[in-house]
């Protein structure tokens, strides 16, 4: 297409004169959900300080904005991957495998808030909490159960987990390697962002350099010994929960990434040998384009980052892969039905932006844990997009569209600045440390809600379109005796190991813990293997390394 820069200047000043004296324009405001103001219409004006080849190129080439892949989802379609966990092990093992029947090819495990927290069951702290918001898991014989019957061997498993993120790791590969499957062939993702907790979620138990030093040492250990393995999943998702915009998603979970590298490259690790293996996690919210825009941009940030940054040369690293998740915080109690809506055109956001996994919300959780028919619902959400929509039969179908170009440029622009100040103020834990990151997702949260209650910003059913009636959504019921067998089979669990290979290798992982030269990871997965539970080992840190203590910002 030949563009004249003059001619389209002309133009579009006369189509503005022209829109101005028609007067048929609305009140607005035009934004996105983050308050970004959005122009009128968009012409080859608004690129022209873009460098195809520099800023764009064609999917698989480097930076990457336009995707990873060459043939993008006609060479792979993303994974349904669903994220699902509640009760007991049994409860869940069997939704894993009712997930699997439906179309799944991955799993996700969510833990309950004791696992999240790393106490055991019978601990006073975890009273009332058993399975309330994920899977109950303690020691290995939990976590066998809860992946009885998984073929682990023939899909990818992702975990989320934090601060106990060592040990559950351990439990799961211990449980893999009691079945023969060796920890080389084990491919999935560990969770295992802590940084984003001080930031947003607040999950976290140790100070920040000891986290930060359990989660090196799980880097290393994939980096040596399971080459098919994601060490961390560097999350934005809560970030953006917690009432971030587009940009501060972006900006603060790719500053996370980097000083998750900064780390790994102080312990002595080589760039490339674990760059390829870091992925991402990034939230799909309402605004269709805004959220288009924010996966391409990072794909683009982090390439540059790796490459010009870190000198990395194998292309592998340079690229960002990561998986999406709608947006929780943007379902409603009220007309649940509604949030069907909302989750497909999210969840079509993410896949023309170019996810590699995709996990699509239940209709029904602003209210409880999934229904299994509405678990059904979410994975069927992601076979019509993947097979009658045709949005997978171009690679990028959106790139060249000037208004997606200036907005990935925009909010490229947008983190950048962001990132800038966070090297400002030494990095990403003086950062959590001053309050500056909780401040600023703070304030854009204040903002969203003042347009909601001042109705700039509508929300459909809450505070417009709003009916009073009855909802009619079934609510999952978990088994009440599940605690209970949990609970016996832990006691069983102690009563039956060796007291004193447990004592022997209790000891030697907390002599590990103590040097900071060493890695924890082989001693952890001795700890598991003679019966250690995720309580003992997380309590043991908790002498050890302390726990922290948020500084209240005002």
């Amino acid at each position: 297409m030949h563009v004249d820069p003059e001619r389209a200047r002309q133009l579009r000043a006369e189509y503005d004169e022209a829109v101005l004296r028609e007067g048929k324009e609305l009140a607005g405001p035009f934004m996105t959900v983050s308050g970004r103001p959005i122009n009128r219409v968009y012409d080859p004006t608004d690129t022209a300080d873009l460098d195809y080849e520099r800023d764009i190129n064609l999917p698989g080439n480097y930076p990457f904005t336009r995707g990873i892949h060459r043939t993008g989802y006609r060479g792979k379609p993303w994974t349904i991957r669903m994220f699902s966990g509640f009760g007991s092990v049994e409860e869940t093992n069997q939704r894993y495998k009712d997930l699997l029947a439906a179309g799944n090819n991955g799993l996700s495990i969510a833990f309950d808030m004791p696992t999240l927290m790393g106490y055991d069951h019978d601990d006073p702290w975890a009273e009332g909490e058993f399975g309330a918001c994920g899977v109950a898991v303690d020691h290995l014989g939990d976590m066998e159960l809860l992946l009885e019957g998984i073929p682990l061997d023939k899909i990818t498993t992702s975990m989320t987990i934090n601060s106990p993120a060592p040990v559950v790791w351990a439990l799961f590969i211990a449980a893999a390697e009691k079945r023969g499957i060796p920890r080389a062939k084990l491919a999935g993702t560990l969770q295992n962002d802590i940084l984003k907790e001080y930031i947003a979620q607040n999950e976290f138990i140790y100070p920040p350099a000891e986290s930060m030093r359990l989660v090196t040492d799980t880097i290393e250990f994939a980096s040596k010994e399971m080459p098919l393995w994601n060490p961390i999943s560097v999350s934005g998702y809560h970030i953006r929960e917690a009432g971030a915009t587009a940009a501060q998603e972006l900006a603060f979970t790719l500053a996370d990434g980097i000083e998750y590298v900064k780390w790994a490259l102080a312990r002595g690790l080589e760039i490339d040998s674990f760059a390829p293996r870091i992925s991402f996690f990034f939230n799909a919210h309402n605004d269709f384009f805004e959220e288009i825009a924010k996966y391409r941009a990072a794909r683009r940030i982090w390439a540059r980052q790796m490459r010009e940054r870190f000198g990395a040369k194998n292309p592998r690293s340079w690229v960002l892969r990561f998986h999406t998740q709608t947006a929780g915080v943007s379902l409603t109690e009220q007309q649940p039905e509604v949030n069907l809506i909302r989750v497909a055109i999210q969840a079509l956001a993410a896949v023309l932006g170019g996810t590699q996994s995709l996990h699509t919300d239940a209709m029904d959780e602003a209210i409880a844990l999934p229904s299994d028919k509405a678990a059904r619902l979410a994975v069927r959400t992601q076979q019509v997009i993947l097979h009658e929509t045709g949005v997978i039969n171009t690679v990028d179908p959106l790139g060249g569209s000037w208004f997606v170009e200036r907005l990935t440029a925009d909010i490229e622009r947008d983190a950048l600045d962001y990132i800038e100040k966070i090297e400002a103020l030494g990095g990403v834990i003086p950062a959590i440390e001053s309050g500056y990151l909780q401040k600023e997702i703070a304030d854009a949260s204040a903002r969203f809600q003042r347009e909601v209650d001042t109705r700039d910003r509508i929300i459909v059913g809450v505070n417009e379109y709003v009916l009073d009636e009855p909802k009619e959504i079934p609510i999952l019921r978990m088994d009440p005796e599940g605690e209970k067998r949990h609970l016996a089979r832990l006691k069983k669990h102690r009563a039956e190991r060796d007291p004193e290979r447990w004592a022997a290798a209790m000891q030697a992982l907390e002599n590990a813990s103590r040097d900071p030269k060493a890695n924890t990871m082989p001693y952890i997965l001795d700890a598991v293997n003679a019966g250690a539970t995720v309580g003992e080992v997380c309590n043991m840190w908790r002498r050890v390394f302390g726990e922290y203590r948020e500084h209240v910002v005002v």
